[in-house]
């Protein structure tokens, strides 16, 4: 029968009491480091494995992280780019520390308490995507913010509140996008945006805005629609854009997802992107590279966000950082045929 070794062996065979045998594996308090290294070489000897629930009760952790997500009926948000990336960043982050992640999906219409999670779920932080500007929002986060507890948002932020976020340069993003259309001769410039709830469409904006006016171009509110970032939203704004091509064409969209629908509705009028208007999306999604014509679009490290939002609440939770986390990562403009309809 295999030995299998306990704590108290480890003391033993280190000369050290269970207390410090159990200090050590739960990194608590002032220790030798002679002591420490003692108690890790007995512990490799025996091959012995601390129990991570014990460790955790012991030390007041459960070791996950909340990751909070909005939930929708019928839309398997796992299968998106957008989420799907940045939940691979966070897991990856998460499991290189030795925490879980433990996704918490949220009704759109459930009321906001973010602190409660804390209580109910027993989580040591949490990680919010898909927050918005809505009722209730901004006073659930202020509560979370003014307990000191570790969380972050990602991809959102709220003017004038100080809440931790990790989000990317959207605005750069979107400017980046409109000018190369301005370089190839478009003046007229259709653009597709998501929700105003959140932050980042209104950053998509700002960015189309000063687009057009660095080009001396005039705004034309006519020329804005909005959709809620689906494939179908895409789809459906297709009719109203279409008898527009003939003195348009050229459209910037807020994500791939709505260009792709957008792409298919104007394919069914006998549009085609590429050689009748000049088409670009956003996030740099696979599905991009699979279009056809290729899907110019604007690539966002969601990955390396989710990496950094779980960073980020890591060093909350060890109070390595005490100030006000706000960071935005650059974006990249990729060309890819849709957008290169010579004019």
């Amino acid at each position: 029968m295999k030995f299998l070794a306990n704590r108290k062996d480890v003391a033993k065979l280190a000369g050290v009491s269970e207390a410090t045998v159990s200090r050590v594996f739960n990194n608590i308090g002032p220790l030798r480091n002679e002591t420490k290294q003692k108690v890790l070489q007995a512990a490799h000897d025996l091959n012995y494995h601390p129990n991570a629930i014990a460790q955790s009760f012991a030390r007041g952790k459960s070791n996950n992280i909340g990751v909070i997500v909005p939930y929708f009926q019928k839309v398997n948000l796992m299968t998106t780019h957008y989420f799907s990336e940045l939940l691979s960043g966070i897991g990856t982050k998460l499991g290189e520390f030795g925490y879980g992640l433990l996704l918490l999906f949220q009704s759109p219409d459930e009321p906001k308490n973010y602190v409660k999670l804390f209580r109910t779920q027993k989580v040591d932080g949490c990680i919010i995507l898909g927050s918005k500007d809505v009722f209730g929002e901004v006073e659930a986060l202020e509560k979370l913010h003014q307990l000191q507890l570790p969380y972050c948002l990602v991809n959102q932020a709220f003017s004038g509140f100080p809440f931790h976020s990790i989000g990317a340069d959207h605005l750069d993003g979107s400017l980046q996008a409109v000018s190369s259309l301005l370089l190839n001769g478009y003046e007229q410039i259709i653009f597709l945006n998501g929700p105003t709830e959140f932050s980042n469409s209104l950053e998509r904006l700002k960015g189309y805005q000063t687009a057009l006016m660095n080009g001396g171009i005039p705004y034309n509110p006519k020329l804005v629609f909005q959709g809620n970032y689906s494939r179908k939203s895409g789809f459906q704004v297709a009719a109203e854009i279409a008898p527009m091509l003939r003195g348009v064409n050229a459209i910037f969209a807020g994500n791939d997802r709505m260009a792709i629908g957008l792409m298919q509705g104007l394919a069914e009028q006998g549009y085609q992107a590429g050689r009748d208007y000049a088409l670009i999306g956003y996030d740099d999604s696979e599905i991009s590279r699979m279009t056809s014509p290729p899907l110019s679009t604007v690539h966002v490290p969601l990955f390396d966000m989710g990496q950094l939002a779980a960073e980020k609440v890591l060093q909350l939770i060890s109070q390595d950082i005490m100030e006000e986390i706000n960071e935005r990562l650059p974006v990249t403009f990729i060309e890819r045929a849709s957008s290169q309809l010579l004019i």
